[in-house]
């Protein structure tokens, strides 16, 4: 009977025991329909150069009840309409419960998505909440009309400038010629040495101009056009077959840039996807402006300190820094941006390891593309770096063509080449070396 007893009050006090473990370890059930539930500012969104700094669409959700109190993170996904999200553009936002896009950030992820520009298309796009590292809730897809704008200028021709004087001399390719406001009447920006030159359709020479009397008239076949040396604007007129060759060049000059208030100025570059002029730039802390032709026949300031350009204003004052100076000759808009620059650094670049380095310039109109023209490197390595600084550099290490990170250094022979750094593919970035 004591033995009974014994048994009976040992395998209560288990039961007790088991009974407070399983209330421990009540865990928190995540409540059903807890998925986030954004709302859109437009269903329909029409977006114009014009208001780039405006706000083009906000996503909002409420704070999902998940039944217990979650640190959740948020992403925004977008894609094509119909798409499985697999390639979508994802933006994260935290903890924040709304995602803002302004006209000039939503317009590139739309263009890279291949919708045309001033067509209307449609895009999807859901909230995914992220719980824990494990778990993922996502939002109903909801579907928005929008009518992206071109960002990008098409001032392309099939005219073009070839000879000895031309960087690539008579095998081209041809200088381009851009399209102006006139029709029919081309330009063309270029550096020439003493030589000579004609315009060419299409890289070839069966349509081919040049001036047989030397009288700005031009005539198909004619004569070469004897140049000098310099930097020039080139005005071609295909209707009237009339032609002038004027000197140009824009430039930084003063206290900020390397060679202080004297010449050479820093050159700016005409881009022809923004009909704008361009100069990446290692300044000091001082003064800048810009003018022509590194002379003060025609000098640009700013007054106000407000961004517009005046003939003959005052001093810009900047900071020391790497910078993207952009310039609008038709508005006198100018802005200074501190820029992220690719630059080539090595034993056969100008400056060797130590640099500084001889920068790569944007193509502004091919995404993730950097170009450096007419480079002259002796025998030796070279490599690929950010800002001047190791911090981000690339290399080769199976001189394949594909660029590595903190990769092998690059062999080369002495020459001169055309070098293009393609990043436009983030998984595999590419370089390409062309020899002249």
């Amino acid at each position: 009977m004591k033995n009974w007893f014994y048994k009976f009050i040992y395998a209560t006090a288990i039961m007790t025991v088991l009974w407070s473990c399983e209330k421990d370890e009540i865990k928190a059930v995540m409540k059903t329909g807890t998925v986030p539930m954004p709302t859109l500012s437009s269903q329909t969104v029409v977006l114009t150069k014009e208001n780039a700094d405006k706000d083009a669409l906000t996503i909002s959700w409420p704070q999902p009840d998940y039944g217990f109190d979650a640190p959740a993170a948020y992403t925004v996904l977008i894609d094509k309409k119909g798409g499985d999200f697999s390639n979508a553009t994802s933006i994260t936002t935290g903890t924040e419960l709304k995602k803002v896009f302004k006209t000039s950030e939503l317009n590139p992820i739309l263009l890279k998505m291949g919708l045309k520009p001033a067509t209307v298309g449609d895009i999807d796009i859901k909230v995914q909440s992220f719980l824990g590292g494990s778990t993922t809730l996502n939002s109903a897809v909801m579907s928005v009309k929008v009518t992206p704008y071109l960002d990008k200028l098409d001032l392309s021709t099939n005219w073009g400038v070839v000879g000895s004087a031309t960087p690539n001399g008579w095998n081209g390719p041809d200088v381009p010629f851009y399209k102006t406001d006139k029709a029919n009447v081309f330009v063309a920006y270029v550096g020439l040495l003493e030589g000579e030159i004609k315009f060419r359709q299409d890289n070839k020479w069966d349509v081919n101009y040049g001036d047989t009397g030397a009288n700005g008239t031009l005539e198909a076949g004619g004569d070469n056009i004897k140049v000098k040396a310099g930097t020039y604007k080139i005005t071609f007129d295909v209707t009237a077959l009339k032609y002038t060759i004027d000197k140009l060049s824009w430039g930084l000059v003063g206290s900020a840039t390397p060679n202080g208030w004297n010449a050479p100025d820093v050159a700016l570059n005409y881009d022809p996807s923004s009909d704008q002029w361009r100069a990446i730039a290692t300044l000091k802390d001082g003064e800048i402006k810009i003018r022509q032709n590194e002379a003060w026949d025609l000098n640009y300031g700013d007054k106000g300190a407000d961004g517009i350009l005046e003939a003959g204003g005052d001093n810009i004052a900047v900071k020391a820094g790497i910078y993207l100076i952009t310039v609008d000759f038709k508005s006198l808009k100018y802005t200074i941006e501190p820029y992220k620059v690719w630059g080539l650094v090595g034993s056969a670049a100008p400056n060797g390891w130590n640099g500084p380095d001889a920068f790569f310039m944007p193509d502004f109109g091919s995404e993730g593309i950097w170009k450096l023209n007419n480079i002259k490197l002796i025998d030796g390595e070279i490599k690929f770096r950010q800002n001047n600084d190791w911090g981000v550099n690339m290399g080769d290490d199976k001189a394949d063509g594909v660029l590595e990170v903190g990769g092998a250094n690059i062999v080369v022979k002495a020459g001169t080449y055309d070098i293009v750094l393609d990043f436009s593919v983030a998984s595999k970035p590419t370089y390409k070396l062309t020899k002249k």
